[in-house]
């Protein structure tokens, strides 16, 4: 099942990316290398990643060998992407093409490099896990520490300013905006830290501090600072943030 969900996505953006070259030859090699030279979703996932971060320290294909050999070691990182990419597609975006996600989306990106940094840390390579953190916030000014826990199909709009510290939960189907900060209100406690539930929608400039937890399917108004949990399927607005509005709870 976990393989056929992933060859689905693949076929899927081959399908539109050689539709898309008819449409505009001078984008042929680029649509190759990033797309039609590549066998799997693994295979051109690695490249666009490692082309994202590669430097003088760590070349892009290094860094494109530590990806692949990470999706090869746990392909449930794949199906993470791919359930990304399908969340990202119905959350409204305005593309009718799963390739241009792919291809172009950010937060996609980001979200795929701190899989990598986050399947390092657990596995004890802390420094190279450090290293791609360090990437991720150079080259998208993002700061999401690798310790943190951010489930599978979750949508990063605009990635620019988002913080994310050490100790948040992060459940599925939640979608952020920009400059979103989530982290512990104290250094000495690693317990007081935030718990996002699935469906959580948090706006643009949003601050959540301490350990509260943000309701499933809730909503949080951009520019408010959440100090206080919030119950499911709530609006909340302004600093501290208060709720304005509450959906049908059956």
């Amino acid at each position: 099942m976990l393989f056929q969900e992933v060859e689905l996505i693949w076929n899927q953006i081959l399908s539109e990316v050689q539709t898309l070259v008819t449409k505009e030859s001078r984008l042929i090699g680029f649509y190759q290398s990033y797309v039609l030279n590549h066998k799997n979703f693994s295979l051109a996932l690695s490249h666009l990643l490692s082309k994202k971060i590669g430097n003088s320290i760590i070349s892009s294909i290094s860094a494109r060998d530590i990806i692949y050999e990470i999706y090869n070691d746990n392909p449930v990182i794949v199906l993470s992407a791919v359930r990304d990419i399908e969340a990202a597609y119905d959350k409204n975006f305005e593309t009718e093409y799963y390739s241009t996600l792919f291809l172009y989306l950010d937060g996609f990106h980001v979200l795929q490099l701190y899989r990598i940094s986050h399947y390092l840390w657990n596995i004890k390579r802390r420094e190279l896990s450090i290293y791609f953190k360090n990437c991720i916030s150079s080259v998208f000014s993002v700061d999401i520490h690798p310790f943190s826990k951010i489930s599978d199909g979750i949508v990063f709009e605009h990635v620019f300013g988002v913080i994310i510290g050490k100790t948040i939960v992060f459940q599925n189907s939640s979608k952020t905006l920009y400059s979103v900060m989530l982290n512990n209100s104290s250094e000495q406690c690693e317990m007081y830290f935030p718990t996002i539930h699935k469906g959580v929608l948090i706006g643009a400039g949003v601050i959540i501090l301490g350990k509260v937890e943000i309701g499933s399917e809730s909503k949080i108004c951009a520019g408010s600072v959440v100090l206080t949990s919030i119950p499911p399927r709530c609006v909340v607005s302004g600093n501290p943030a208060r709720v304005i509005d509450a959906f049908n709870n059956k």
